[in-house]
């Protein structure tokens, strides 16, 4: 009678650690409450208008007897449902798991290119090895029957297929597709059965040209006319990328023309970056303004477009330069101000946007350089002859 009649909101006690609970709106349901290694845990048993008093008692009773049995009666009921969903999820399989994660996650990659790049290497690699298997059914050997035929012969394609399937099972994890550790993961696991990446990979950089070559490179690239001279000159002038560059628009340039401010949307690092221009780079800023077409600094063939991302390479190959890559000339850069300058190696790295692999160091390096970034793009210019 008193269940029925009660009404005020609060916790009714039934003893053993049984409560009957009245929410403010009037629900009422079942709660049993425990400590738990020092800390109180409530644990919802359902609703008054479903579990009789009678039954409310006997689910008390067996979270009493777990917790003599030294188990929690969440975490308990917790596993049981995870066992469930992955029973239930037999039919989800490894190719449906990625086709979602690529889904969720697209909007969030720099371009369409990237989820190709996942698409693609899954399918070729991933897909024959797991086949229709559910994803609860990965395990160590079928990833391994997966890297070991590439991890000697395609090092840096096996790296990346190893990082997409941990982020793959990590997904049907959290969805509770699959239970357990993730037999992916390098460190600790794979990293045992695996030879380290350093002793098979041979590391190989964007060819780049001598330093001691720019000027006479430059005066000859001074020479070409057209939208990819003028782009592959700005981003040799600011050891930019290519994406960069040709990504470039006016309204990133501030009012004087002298700082470009590329958004953290546009960069490798995800991190805004202010390049400081030097007086060659803003000479050519305003020829482009009198060519002004659009919103891009180095408008494509196409009106509304950006100059193609291969345009620099291919002019390269013109100027019978076809064995240096344009990414190369970032390199060019930090040779020169490594070994001819006295800039320290942070102000050297910010030009390049490079982040500080010592997290220590990292944690302190608050500001960008650019006061002295100022000086150290001026005098790459004046080295590079880059007069008009």
């Amino acid at each position: 009678m008193k269940i029925k009649t009660a009404t005020k909101p609060g916790l009714y006690a039934d003893g053993g650690g049984l409560y009957l609970q009245i929410t403010a709106a009037g629900v009422k349901s079942w709660l049993f409450r425990y400590m738990r290694n020092g800390k109180a845990r409530g644990m919802g048993l359902g609703p008054l208008h479903t579990i009789g008093l009678a039954e409310a008692r006997a689910f008390a009773l067996d979270c009493r007897r777990q917790l003599l049995a030294d188990v929690d009666p969440i975490d308990a009921r917790n596993a049981e449902r995870m066992s469930k969903r992955v029973a239930q999820a037999d039919e989800m399989t490894f190719e449906q798991c990625a086709s979602k994660y690529i889904k969720a996650h697209r909007a969030g990659w720099k371009n369409a290119k990237h989820a190709d790049q996942w698409t693609n290497t899954l399918k070729t690699y991933a897909y024959p090895v797991f086949d229709s298997l559910p994803v609860s059914a990965i395990d160590t050997p079928l990833v391994m029957k997966v890297l070991e035929p590439i991890w000697t012969a395609k090092t840096e394609t096996a790296s990346r297929i190893r990082g997409r399937i941990e982020s793959v099972l990590d997904w049907a994890t959290v969805q509770r597709y699959r239970a357990g550790e993730n037999p992916a993961r390098l460190k600790g696991h794979l990293d045992k059965l695996l030879p380290k990446r350093s002793r098979v990979q041979k590391v190989t950089h964007h060819p780049a040209m001598p330093y001691a070559d720019i000027s006479e490179f430059m005066e000859i690239l001074r020479a070409e006319q057209g939208v990819a001279a003028r782009a592959l000159e700005f981003l040799i002038l600011t050891a930019t990328r290519t994406n960069e560059v040709i990504g470039a628009k006016w309204d990133e340039l501030d009012a004087e023309r002298t700082v470009w401010i590329i958004p953290a949307e546009r960069m490798k690092m995800r991190k805004e970056h202010r390049v400081p221009l030097s007086a060659r780079a803003v000479e050519l800023i305003k020829v482009q303004e009198t060519l002004r077409e659009g919103d891009y600094l180095f408008p494509g063939a196409k009106y509304g477009k950006s100059l193609s991302n291969m345009a620099m390479l291919e002019l390269l190959k013109r100027m019978g330069s076809h064995h240096f890559t344009v990414h190369g000339f970032r390199s060019t850069f930090r040779d020169w101000a490594g070994e001819t300058t006295n800039a320290p190696r942070e102000v050297c790295e910010a030009a390049l946007a490079h982040g500080l692999k010592d997290k220590a160091e990292a944690a302190y390096a608050r500001g960008d350089l650019f006061e002295k970034r100022i000086t150290l793009m001026q005098q790459w210019a004046d080295f590079i002859g880059a007069t008009a």
